[in-house]
């Protein structure tokens, strides 16, 4: 976008997103189409001057889209995107980052709530028309967050949300980040080598950080062993985070209490999967971050970044 374009026309991909109707609804100007499946993208890749675009993207469609000068990435993660291949071609590329760190925190906070309070358990119970009874042993009864500890793996816009509403519980927060430094409503920030010395403290891990060679599989059998028994598992950042076959491992051994996952290696999660069958694990499909916000925030980025790219400014979010 940083040269003149005549009359722009931006592409909206994604197979369920009603972002074009958000971006009509503003009364914009540029053409505009949208597609709902890889291979109409692959179709259309060519007319785009922008593309809004996530989980439908792949690399070699850049090869493909000579016009292309800007992608505003529908989710805050941008792993899917190679970068040298967008500087090679002269695409900049602008993550959402922001748009849904309030939807993703509160779903974190959800899956604790829901797994200290057995709701999982209870809906299964409300299936089968059981009323159960009291429980008598305290170690299987529904706990409370107040008094626990949290440690939050990622302290960025999300962790930092999250560790606020973990404050509001009465939790005790432990965060770790690349560079060590205050935060508020965190205790104490530590870097990823001391992770192995803070694992051992927290009844709830929350995995709030971005996939890079650094994090990918950094929850692994090692790390599962570090935890205390009584610990559960959040991930709400990116299935691969975490080494799922160790952490399948740890569930059935009773390693950790238990885990709620909102991303999962592969995606869809395979119906061959074990971990649909785990008592203890609650399971949501990568859907932390819709609201029925999402469209507008993620439309607000993209309108204030064409206008950067047109003036030549630095993107809002800029990844490339």
């Amino acid at each position: 976008m940083s040269q003149a374009v005549g009359s722009p026309i931006i592409g909206f991909a994604h197979a369920a997103y009603r972002l074009r109707d958000e971006y009509l609804r503003r009364g914009a100007g540029f053409d505009s189409f949208e597609v709902r499946t890889l291979s109409e993208l692959e179709a259309r890749i060519g007319e785009v001057d922008v593309l809004v675009v996530s989980g439908l993207w792949r690399n070699a469609l850049a090869e493909r889209a000579p016009k292309l000068r800007l992608i505003q990435s529908i989710s805050a993660g941008t792993d899917q995107f190679a970068r040298d291949v967008l500087r090679n071609k002269g695409i900049q590329l602008a993550s959402a980052q922001g748009a849904n760190e309030r939807a993703v925190a509160e779903h974190a906070m959800a899956l604790m709530l829901a797994l200290t309070r057995q709701l999982h358990m209870a809906r299964d119970f409300q299936r089968q028309h059981h009323w159960r009874p009291m429980i008598g042993d305290h170690s299987r009864r529904e706990d409370e967050l107040d008094g626990k500890t949290l440690l939050i793996v990622g302290l960025g816009r999300i962790g930092k949300r999250l560790a606020r509403l973990a404050a509001a519980f009465g939790m005790t927060v432990i965060g770790v980040k690349r560079e060590p430094a205050p935060v508020p409503d965190v205790s104490s920030v530590v870097s990823p080598a001391q992770l192995s010395e803070v694992l051992p403290l927290a009844h709830f891990v929350a995995l709030t950080c971005s996939l890079n060679p650094e994090t990918q599989g950094l929850m692994g059998a090692a790390a599962f062993a570090a935890m205390r028994a009584d610990a559960y598992l959040i991930n709400v950042a990116r299935g691969l985070v975490v080494d799922e076959p160790a952490l399948i491992d740890a569930l059935r051994g009773g390693v950790i209490a238990g885990a709620g996952l909102d991303c999962a290696c592969e995606e869809p999660l395979p119906g061959s999967s074990a971990i649909w069958d785990l008592p203890n694990v609650l399971v949501t499909p990568h859907s932390a971050g819709e609201t029925r916000h999402y469209e507008r925030r993620v439309i607000d980025l993209l309108l204030e970044n064409i206008e950067r790219a047109a003036n030549n400014l630095p993107l809002t979010n800029q990844i490339v």
